[in-house]
């Protein structure tokens, strides 16, 4: 099938991902099995051939990775990375993870997390303006992510750089970054230390003192290795696309005054406000594949081998799924599962915990700053090769 050179998909096209909405419609409707020749890959974007895609880890494995660089390269993948894992071994390591994630030690964190968010936005009242990223976005994951760990404030995020490599630069592939696209973990080792002669009542020592039956049926405790790349993964893993998540609901919400006027009035509208942006808007908008065995789809041959792009931002959108119209926002749309957390076997383990800070942040924010206009032409975008949104969305408050 000979496709126009007009229809083109490419994550690293600056240009084209500063809105890829569009691209996204004629590759669904025009296009649902993509190829592209430069990177060699193929793409599906339609909501049903994505979701059967993420749920079938036997045909499309994440075993080599879930982004499309770092497939290419051939990498070897250290265990503990669960984004980059099939079961058996996935299950293994998402089990002992999941049973941190527990809803008691989740809600816990409310009133701690409305505690930050009024001591960040306190100061800003009556300054007349309010940057949704870098005045809050980009803080308040790391903060909550060190309450679980026991990280002191304000120490996670140096933690973490120094800990990896995984921020891309704007057009350039992951595999281009001077330290490796892969994280350590040696970041934690201190905390590591630390714990190891002064337990708490914190996820890091839960991970250092907890017992499971790994893949081979023995039961042990992780090794040292093993839990420098699970602390990395729980510090990572929600800290950019919550930020990017933030950022996107400044701008949504602002070119949709009516809408945020409603959760002026009605707080019991921003969950299903929370689930409509990560929906509208999701901050990975595309996860790679390895499929692992000859697939037939749309009438065509996806050879043993290939790396196929899961684009998530156009399943969100198909109208097949979103009825009647999946580009247009609205925080009354009839529940539907949407793929902005992932599906199946890779299902996002810290979505509550995401959607908790989401509709907290929103409801401390609309308690402050019922009104604003963004200043768009000093907001920043930033798209790399894992996620999409702003590093920082100033706005113009009343």
């Amino acid at each position: 099938m000979t496709v126009g050179t007009d229809i083109h998909y490419d994550p690293y096209d600056v240009a084209l991902n500063a809105d890829p909405y569009p691209m996204f419609a004629r590759l669904r409707e025009q296009v649902p099995l993509y190829y592209n020749e430069t990177h060699d890959f193929y793409a599906v974007s339609r909501f049903d051939d994505v979701h059967r895609a993420i749920v079938d880890h036997e045909t499309y494995s994440s075993a080599r990775g879930a982004i499309l660089e770092i497939i290419k390269a051939n990498m070897p993948i250290p265990p503990g990375i669960l984004i980059f894992e099939d079961p058996p071994i996935h299950d293994v390591h998402r089990k002992l993870l999941a049973r941190m994630f527990t809803p008691r030690r989740i809600m816990a964190l409310e009133p701690k997390i409305r505690e930050f968010c009024a001591r960040t936005l306190d100061p800003l009242i009556g300054t007349g303006r309010f940057d949704f990223v870098a005045d809050l976005g980009a803080h308040i994951p790391m903060q909550v992510i060190g309450m679980l760990l026991g990280v002191p404030e304000g120490e996670l995020g140096r933690t973490v750089e120094a800990t990896t490599t995984i921020e891309t630069e704007p057009g350039r592939p992951m595999t281009e970054n001077p330290g490796g696209p892969l994280a350590t973990g040696e970041g934690f080792a201190e905390y590591i230390d630390y714990r190891a002669k002064h337990p708490s009542d914190d996820l890091m020592t839960e991970l250092m003192t907890a017992e499971f039956e790994d893949e081979t049926g023995t039961w042990r405790r992780l090794t040292r290795e093993e839990l420098l790349l699970y602390l990395t993964v729980v510090a990572t893993a929600g800290s950019d696309t919550t930020t990017r998540m933030l950022g996107w609901a400044g701008k949504v919400l602002a070119e949709h005054p009516e809408q945020r006027r409603e959760l002026v009035e009605n707080r019991a509208l921003l969950p299903q406000t929370v689930e409509e942006l990560v929906r509208y808007e999701p901050p990975a908008p595309q996860v790679a594949r390895y499929v692992t065995r000859d697939v037939e789809l749309h009438g065509r041959t996806v050879p043993a081998g290939s790396v196929m792009l899961l684009l998530l931002g156009a399943a969100n959108r198909d109208a097949r799924r979103f009825a009647p119209d999946g580009d247009v926002f609205d925080i009354h749309r009839t529940p539907a599962q949407h793929l902005g957390f992932g599906a199946g076997t890779h299902f996002c383990l810290g979505n509550a915990l995401a959607r908790l800070e989401g509709r907290i942040a929103l409801d401390e924010i609309l308690n402050r700053f019922p009104a604003w206009d963004i200043d768009l032409a000093s907001a920043q975008l930033s798209s790399t090769s894992t996620v999409r949104g702003w590093v920082s969305m100033p706005t113009v408050v009343a």
